[in-house]
C-alpha cells in the first residue's frame, strides 16, 4: 500500500509525547524516502492498530482529525456576536430551516431516482433473461444475465476504485464516526456523494445481495454537508450567504438531519428515520434537533408520495409498484396463542445466534478483502467481478434444484408470471407451473422481500426452497459486503431473516394463529436485531414498512430477545466496522479500567504552550515541527502578576492570524488592531476544500523576530478538569460535551497553570494500554 502521509496529530493538544513524535517521525521519514506505511494494521490477527490518529477509508490509510464542536469564546467572536442585529439572527434561523427543507427535498428526489434507476436497469436485465428462457435458450439466458451483472458491477467498482474510494460500503459507520467528532478523508465530499448515488444504482441493479438503504444514509449526510458548508470551492460551487454555517456544530446538526432523511427516503419511514438517527448514528442530541430532523423526514415522505402517485400513471418505465418498498402485510390476523409466543421466543434466540455469527463472519471477510483491496484499483475491480460471477451463478443455477409446482387455482395474478417481477416465475417449468426458488432469486431484492412477506398463498414456497434461499442469501450477503461498491446491509439481513421466519410459519402450519407472512416479518426483525443491535428504530421502520401496527408487541419482543442474545457474543455490525477501520470512536460509557486512573495519568509531557504575546519565530517553529491542533496560552508578567492560563488557541486560527501579518516590533498588546483588521468569518471552518496550511505561509526572517498578540483569537473559557478527576469521569464529560481539547489543571498551587491537555487520542484503548499495560485488559 503506497501511501505517504503526515499524521495530523489531532490530539496531543500541545503535548510533546515521545510516542506521538516517534509516530510522526517514522511516517515523515517514510514520506521522504518513498516508503510505504502499513499502519493501522487492521487486516488480520497479526496486525493490530496501535494508534488512534490514522484509519482506513476505502482501502487506504489516511490521517484522522477531530471536529470542533465546542463554542469558541474569544474576543473576535464575542465582538461578532455583539454586533449581530435582530435581522441577522432571524436570517440565521430562517436559513437553518431552509437548509433542512432543501436536505429533505434533495434526499427525497435522490431516493426516488435511485429507485427508478434500479427498477428500470434491473427490469431490463430480468426481462431479457425471461424472454430467452421462454424460448428455451438457457445458455444464452445465463450469458445475458451474468454479462449484464458483470458490466454493471464493473462500472460501479470502477467509480469507487478510481474516483471515490470512501463511497464503498454502507457509509453508516463513517457517518456515525463523523457525528461522534471524527473527520476522515473525503467521507462527505461531493465526489463521494456522486459515486454513492450512481454506484449504488449500478451495484443493486447488478444483482448483488446488497441494499440501497445504507448508502442512502450516507447520501443524505453528504447532501447535508454540501449544503451546510456553502457549497464546494474545489468545484466552484459556493454561496456566501451560508457563511453562518461554516462551523462544525451547525454542520453536525445538518448531517444528523441528512442521515435521518436517508432512512426516510430508503424505507418511506419518516418516524423510523428520526429514531434511527437518534439511536444509531448521533452521539449528541437535543430537542431542537429533534424538531428539525422530524421536519426533514416529513418533507421526504411528502416528496416520495407525490412522485409515486406520478409513477402509477405509467410515466416511469418499469418502475410500477416496485422500488420504494412497501410490504403490505396488514391483511393478516395478528391474534396469537401460546405456541406462537414460544415460536416467537425461538425465532428471537435464533436471530441473535445467526446475527452474531453473521457479524463475526463479516468481520473476517472484511479483513481479508482489505488485504486484497489495498493492492490497488485493479484488484478491487477483479474482486468485484469475481463476486458478481459467483452471485450470477447462484441466482441462475440454484433454481434448477427446485422442482416445478402447479399454479394454484383461483389466483388473481397471472401464473406463471410473464415479465420481470412477480410471485410465480416460470423459469424452466412447463405451462401452468412455476419455480418458487426462481421467484426469489430472479427478482429484485425488493420484490423478493415482497414475495416472502406475502400471505396470499401459505404454500407458495416449499420449506426446502426457503432453506436453500436462506443459505444462499446468508453466504452471499457475507462475501458481498466489503467489495468496492456502495452496499447496504439492511436488505440482505431482511431477506435472510424473512426466509427462516417463513420456515417457522410453514412448519407450524395450522398450530399457529399467525400466517406465514407475519412470521417472515418477525424473522426479519429478529435478524435485524441480531446483526445491528437496534431496537426502537428498527421496530418503527418495520411497522411503517408493513403498515401493520397490530404487530407492535410481537416485533418489540423478538427484537429485545435477539439483541440480548447477540450482545453476549459480540458488538453490532456497524460498531465492529468502526473499530476495524481504526476510527477512534468514543463510546457513551467509560471502560471499567478508567476508574483506576486519573486525568493526570495519561497527560504526557513536556507541555508546549504560547505566551499571550508571543514571538512569531517561536510560533512558526511550533507549527512546523508539531502537528498539534490546540495550544494553551499562558499570560506571564508583565501582562499578569503571576503565570495564569489565558485559554486555548487553535492551530487553524493561528495560521490565519500569521497570514494576516499584524505583527509588532515590541512585545506589547495589539489586540485592538487585530480586531479592526480581521472579521470572525476569516476564522470560519473551511469546507471540504483546502483550508490554509502551514506551507502557505510566507514569513520573512525579519518578521520571525517580531511579536504577535494571541489574546483576540484565544478561547478564554476552555473546558478544564482537575488532574485528580478519574479518567472515566473525564471521558464521559469529553464525549457528552463534544470536545476536541480538555485542559487539565493542577490541584496544588505553585505549579504551572496547566498540567496537560486531554484529547480523543488519550481516551483510546491503544494509547492507555501502552502506558499502563498491567491495568488495561487485552482486547
Amino acid at each position: 500500500m503506497e501511501n505517504s502521509v503526515d499524521i495530523e496529530n489531532d490530539g496531543g493538544g500541545g503535548i510533546i509525547d515521545d510516542d506521538k513524535f516517534d509516530l510522526e517521525r517514522n511516517i515523515s521519514t517514510n514520506s521522504e524516502s518513498g516508503g510505504s506505511i502499513r499502519e493501522p494494521l487492521l487486516k488480520s490477527k497479526s496486525r493490530v492498530n496501535n494508534t488512534s490518529q490514522i484509519a482506513i477509508v476505502g482501502a487506504n490509510v489516511y490521517p484522522i482529525e477531530s471536529l470542533d464542536y465546542e463554542i469558541v469564546e474569544n474576543d473576535l467572536f464575542k465582538q461578532d456576536w455583539r454586533s449581530r442585529k435582530k435581522v441577522q439572527i432571524f436570517q440565521y434561523i430562517f436559513l437553518k430551516w431552509t437548509l433542512v427543507l432543501l436536505i429533505g427535498l434533495s434526499t427525497g428526489l435522490v431516493g426516488f431516482f435511485n429507485n427508478i434507476g434500479v427498477e428500470n436497469i434491473a427490469g431490463f436485465k430480468l426481462l431479457l433473461t425471461s424472454n430467452l428462457m421462454l424460448e428455451e435458450k438457457y445458455v444464452q439466458a445465463f450469458a445475458a444475465f451474468a454479462g449484464c451483472n458483470v458490466v454493471l458491477a464493473t462500472c460501479a467498482a470502477a467509480l469507487c476504485a478510481f474516483i471515490a474510494p470512501a463511497a464503498a460500503g454502507s457509509g453508516i459507520p463513517e457517518v456515525k464516526a463523523y457525528l461522534n467528532g471524527i473527520d476522515a478523508h473525503s467521507i462527505l465530499a461531493p465526489s463521494t456523494l456522486l459515486v454513492k448515488i450512481f454506484g449504488s444504482i449500478l451495484g443493486v441493479s447488478a444483482g448483488f445481495v446488497v441494499g440501497k438503504e445504507g448508502p442512502m444514509v450516507h447520501t443524505g449526510a453528504c447532501i447535508a454537508n454540501l449544503l451546510g458548508q456553502g457549497g464546494s470551492r474545489k468545484y466552484h460551487l459556493t454561496w456566501k450567504w451560508l457563511r453562518y454555517f461554516k462551523n462544525d456544530r451547525d454542520r453536525r446538526d445538518l448531517i444528523t438531519c441528512g442521515a435521518a432523511a436517508g432512512v426516510a427516503a430508503a424505507f418511506r419511514a419518516p418516524v423510523g428515520g428520526v429514531l434511527f438517527a437518534l439511536e444509531e448514528v448521533a452521539s449528541w442530541w437535543r430537542s431542537a434537533l429533534l424538531w428539525r430532523a422530524f421536519f426533514t423526514t416529513a418533507i421526504v415522505a411528502m416528496v416520495l408520495r407525490s412522485l409515486i402517485q406520478f409513477c402509477r400513471s405509467g410515466n416511469c418505465g418499469l418502475f410500477g409498484q416496485g422500488g420504494l418498498i412497501m410490504f403490505d402485510v396488514n391483511s393478516g390476523v395478528s391474534n396469537y396463542n401460546t405456541i406462537d409466543v414460544l415460536a416467537l421466543i425461538l425465532i428471537g434466540v435464533l436471530g441473535g445466534l445467526l446475527g452474531s455469527l453473521y457479524n463475526y463472519l463479516v468481520d473476517k471477510v472484511l479483513r481479508t478483502y482489505t488485504v486484497i483491496n489495498e493492492r490497488g484499483p485493479a484488484f478491487k475491480i477483479l474482486l468485484v467481478m469475481s463476486v458478481s460471477i459467483l452471485t450470477s451463478c447462484c441466482s441462475y443455477g440454484l433454481p434448477w434444484l427446485a422442482r416445478c409446482i402447479p399454479c394454484p387455482v383461483g389466483l388473481e395474478e397471472k401464473c406463471p408470471t410473464i415479465g420481470r417481477s412477480g410471485s410465480y416465475k416460470n423459469f424452466q417449468c412447463p405451462a401452468g407451473h412455476y419455480n418458487d426458488l426462481a421467484s426469489l432469486f430472479l427478482n429484485t431484492n425488493d420484490d423478493a422481500i415482497r414475495n416472502l412477506f406475502s400471505s396470499n398463498n401459505s404454500n407458495e414456497f416449499h420449506i426446502s426452497t426457503l432453506l436453500i434461499f436462506f443459505a444462499g442469501v446468508y453466504c452471499l450477503g457475507i462475501i458481498t459486503y466489503g467489495i468496492a461498491i456502495p452496499s447496504g446491509l439492511f436488505i440482505p439481513v431482511i431477506l435472510a431473516g424473512a426466509s427462516y421466519g417463513r420456515i417457522f410459519g410453514r412448519a407450524l402450519g395450522s398450530l399457529s394463529h399467525l400466517n406465514v407472512g407475519l412470521f417472515s416479518l418477525l424473522g426479519a426483525a429478529s435478524f435485524l436485531g441480531g446483526t445491528m443491535r437496534m431496537t426502537v428504530s428498527i421496530c418503527v421502520i418495520l411497522l411503517e414498512l408493513t403498515n401493520n401496527l397490530l404487530m407492535l408487541p410481537l416485533v418489540m419482543l423478538v427484537l429485545l430477545i435477539s439483541k440480548t442474545v447477540a450482545d453476549t457474543f459480540n458488538k453490532g455490525v456497524y460498531d465492529q466496522i468502526v473499530k476495524m477501520k481504526g476510527l477512534p470512536f468514543l463510546e457513551a460509557h467509560a471502560e471499567p479500567y478508567m476508574r483506576n486512573l486519573v486525568a493526570g495519568d495519561v497527560c504526557s509531557g513536556p507541555l508546549l504552550s504560547f505566551s499571550g504575546v508571543e514571538k512569531v519565530g517561536n510560533i512558526v517553529h511550533a507549527l512546523k515541527y508539531t502537528r498539534h491542533n490546540g495550544f494553551p496560552v499562558i499570560d506571564e508578567p508583565p501582562f499578569s502578576e503571576t503565570p495564569e492560563l489565558c485559554g486555548l488557541v487553535l492551530r487553524s486560527h493561528v495560521l490565519v492570524l500569521l497570514n494576516g501579518k499584524k505583527f509588532t516590533k515590541q512585545r506589547v498588546l495589539s489586540g485592538s488592531n487585530i480586531l479592526r483588521r480581521f472579521h470572525a468569518f476569516d476564522f470560519a471552518k473551511p469546507g471540504s476544500g483546502k483550508g490554509l496550511k502551514f506551507e502557505d505561509l510566507v514569513i520573512t526572517q525579519e518578521e520571525m523576530e517580531m511579536y504577535v498578540d494571541l489574546h483576540p483569537i484565544t478561547n478564554t473559557s476552555p473546558y478544564t478538569v482537575v488532574e485528580t478527576m478519574s479518567l472515566a469521569k473525564a471521558a464521559i464529560l469529553f464525549r457528552q460535551l463534544g470536545l476536541r481539547h480538555l485542559c487539565v489543571v493542577p490541584k496544588k498551587t505553585g505549579r504551572a497553570p496547566i498540567a496537560g491537555i486531554l484529547t480523543r487520542h488519550d481516551f483510546m484503548h491503544e494509547h492507555i494500554s501502552n502506558l499502563y499495560p498491567h491495568l488495561v485488559p487485552h482486547k
